[in-house]
């Protein structure tokens, strides 16, 4: 099943140097600017981490264990659960 995406124009004023740097970046890829700036957009708009990662996100946060060196595997993996 295909979905229509409805696109709407919409002007920037950009520096002309991060102009010519995604220029350069989207020829690289063989891509549009167009397209180039809207996946580089939408990857940060809607890059959102899972619960896993979140979750291991803040345990780093909290600073469990920090510094901590294992002296075998088995203690490292006791620590993990």
């Amino acid at each position: 099943m295909a979905t229509t995406v409805v696109r709407k124009p919409a002007s920037f004023r950009l520096r002309v140097d991060l102009l010519e740097r995604l220029k350069l970046k989207a020829a690289k890829e063989n891509r549009t600017l167009n397209n180039y700036v809207e996946s580089v957009l939408l990857s940060i708009v809607y890059d959102e981490p899972n619960e896993v990662t979140k979750a291991a996100i803040m345990e780093t946060k909290s600073g469990k264990n920090p510094n901590k060196v294992y002296d075998s595997v088995d203690e490292l993996l006791n620590d993990l659960d």
